[in-house]
């Protein structure tokens, strides 16, 4: 199983000067063979390869393993752009905006992630160092740090190439390590259903809700500052913006994490799969008003989805995704399906037989019975996979940025 561990670079003032003009010199050819791409209609690895490479190495110096990757990145992001229009990525509305990109070339940020393998980049864990790359030589000695879980992970099952990733001042470099999956502990006894929702984060079979009223109150908060500093829009409101603006993307990823954790220890110790719903598509399939908009698009059900299923692979525990239509008008005890069922957010009342539960408690319910009967009718294809993120058909990739793109990779910073 690939997952990327992020570690945090310490240069020198000197060989972070080195380091940003290494970015900035890639990405401007990046920017150059993607015009040359756009152009010519070339979108294939050595197709542009033939094209560009001579240019870059004598127009820009570079060396020969960063000119080919330099061309491999931009081929790879026309590669993303082609797979997400042909899979409609985001609904009508993500169809149009993607079908706005094709009509320009790629353009790639001054200090955009650059990818290097091993002849670029060497490391020294035990020293916690890194040899790498720059236009201006070669950095030795550069220090990294990170969790003694995430070093000793490095350490062990580093494999394929790593990015260079330079974030709010600081320097990462994220490595794909291929970890070996746990075999699973024989057939699952039972399945831990998991309700995901907006106000409670998760509600599992056995009863446990795991409240989200902290992190919506927040979110809201965010939503007004980022609108007082647009109005106000000085360079002072700007900064401020540009310091918090991934503030609450990590405190969500925190949390998922941690639920994610929690409902994988709980699963493993009582030797149950586990049941997850296919959301696939909900943002365009449900109509709000304006006010509730932000919310659902601020509903991270992707990621944690995908937290659970990565975590539940290393600990060798079967996950089921299943449709979700009507698990929450559906009573988990008769099987009477009624809109009216649904009194609330909350509550949950059959109409036939009287059963009384939170609402979604009673979802997980019916999905944990959805997935038992998958499972029992022989349905292993759906497990330990995430929807709409499957690997079949897919080229594996060794590198950092492919590993990131898998369905059950995460970025090892708060598993």
């Amino acid at each position: 199983m690939k997952m990327v561990v992020q570690v945090k670079l310490l240069p020198t003032p000197e060989q972070e000067a080195a380091l940003r003009a290494t970015l900035r010199v890639c990405n401007e050819v990046a920017r150059w063979v993607s015009d040359v791409a756009f152009k010519s209609d070339a979108f294939k690895n050595f197709t542009l390869r033939k094209q560009c490479y001579g240019e870059v190495r004598g127009r820009w110096g570079l060396g020969a393993q960063a000119a080919q990757h330099v061309i491999k990145k931009v081929s790879d992001a026309y590669t993303v752009l082609r797979a997400s229009l042909k899979a409609s990525s985001g609904g009508k509305r993500g169809l149009r905006a993607l079908c706005g990109t094709v009509h320009r070339p790629i353009a790639f940020r001054a200090e955009s992630a650059q990818p290097y393998d091993d002849r670029m980049l060497s490391w020294q864990t035990e020293a916690r160092t890194v040899s790498v790359w720059t236009v201006e030589g070669r950095l030795k000695g550069v220090a990294f740090t990170g969790s003694q879980q995430h070093l000793e992970t490095l350490a062990r099952y580093r494999k394929g190439e790593s990015d260079l990733a330079y974030r709010d001042g600081m320097w990462f470099l994220l490595a794909t390590c291929e970890v070996p999956e746990s075999v699973a502990h024989g057939e699952p006894v039972d399945f831990l259903g998991v309700d995901l929702g907006i106000v409670n984060i998760a509600a599992t079979s056995d009863g446990e809700i795991l409240s989200g009223r902290h992190i919506n109150r927040c979110r809201a908060r965010d939503r007004a500052l980022r609108s007082k500093l647009r109005r106000k829009n000085t360079a002072s409101a700007k900064r401020r913006a540009r310091r918090r603006r991934r503030k609450e993307a990590r405190r969500t990823r925190d949390i998922n994490h941690k639920i994610a954790k929690h409902v994988v220890a709980e699963a493993e110790r009582t030797g149950r799969g586990i049941a997850l719903e296919d959301l696939k598509g909900i943002r365009e399939r449900v109509r709000l008003r304006k006010p509730q908009r932000a919310t659902l698009h601020g509903w991270a059900f992707a990621q944690l989805g995908r937290f659970i299923a990565y975590k539940a692979r290393r600990a060798g525990v079967p996950v089921v995704f299943v449709d979700p239509a009507y698990t929450s008008r559906t009573c988990a005890e008769c099987g009477h399906v009624d809109t009216a069922n649904r009194v609330s957010q909350a509550s949950f009342a059959c109409r036939s037989c009287g059963f009384v539960d939170h609402a979604d408690r009673n979802s997980s319910r019916n999905i944990r019975a959805r997935a038992w009967e998958l499972w029992r009718r022989g349905a292993r294809s759906v497990a330990s996979a995430v929807p709409g993120h499957g690997t079949a058909g897919r080229r594996r990739n060794t590198t950092a940025s492919g590993a990131r793109n898998a369905s059950l990779t995460a970025v090892a910073t708060g598993s």
